[in-house]
């Protein structure tokens, strides 16, 4: 899907990766934040969150290297999949905190109850300093980025919600299970996009993309759980 919103819209070729390495990024805990907010599955959303991140160490590494042969970006020669020690990064940066926060939800879970709102909120801080950070080193070329990658990064954040949401409501899924799988297909990690394309890649224009979609991430995703529970909340409503 990602590709062809990429091909539809003509992004340049940096632009191109950086938004195929955001949609090879899994969700992330504000995911699971939004799924929570409006009544989404939480359970089925971490449980989401959790397969996608061991699933995004093989497959991101083998669809950002794809990107980089098939768009072939002046950044460098190597692609993220070629290089051992590259994936470990991906692991570490993907799987590692999933895990950690697992173990300790299962294990101290007073305790992960009493952090939860804490770790969130400095989640949200590190995605704002991450963003602010990749504009700032882009400053030159910004407007040009915003006016090119903004309309694509709108489009697959709008249509990762709407796929994620009406797909499982045809497999009958029920509305809360609905909600979870359009809150994980749609609310793509950011963070980690941001610094593989930074850290690992050594490229911010690669970040570009990702910092533009958390930016409209929040308020798109936002105005979709709105539109989703709806129709729960008017029929929860009782009749004059």
């Amino acid at each position: 899907m990602c590709l062809g919103l990429v091909v539809g819209f003509g992004l340049s070729p940096v632009l191109a990766v950086g938004m195929m390495l955001l949609a090879a990024s899994p969700g992330g805990t504000t995911a699971n934040l939004f799924s929570h907010l409006f009544g989404g599955d939480v359970a089925l959303n971490v449980t989401l969150t959790a397969v996608n991140a061991v699933l995004a160490v093989v497959t991101l590494p083998i669809i950002t290297n794809f990107a980089l042969r098939y768009f072939e970006p002046d950044i460098g020669q190597d692609g993220l999949g070629l290089q051992f020690g590259k994936v470990l990064q991906v692991f570490a940066l993907v799987l590692v905190p999933v895990v950690v926060g697992l173990v300790v939800r299962r294990r101290a879970e007073a305790f992960a109850r009493c952090m939860d709102r804490p770790v969130r909120q400095l989640s949200v801080a590190v995605l704002v300093a991450v963003i602010i950070g990749s504009l700032v080193a882009e400053r030159d070329d910004i407007v040009d980025y915003l006016v090119e990658a903004g309309p694509a990064a709108l489009a697959f954040c709008v249509v990762s919600l709407t796929i994620g949401y009406f797909v499982p409501r045809l497999l009958k899924l029920d509305k809360p299970q609905a909600i979870a799988c359009s809150m994980e297909i749609g609310v793509h990690n950011s963070a980690v996009a941001m610094t593989l394309a930074i850290s690992v890649l050594g490229s911010v224009g690669l970040a570009v993309p990702a910092a533009v979609y958390g930016v409209l991430m929040y308020p798109v995703a936002a105005l979709a759980g709105m539109l989703m529970t709806r129709g729960s909340r008017t029929a929860e409503e009782p009749a004059p």
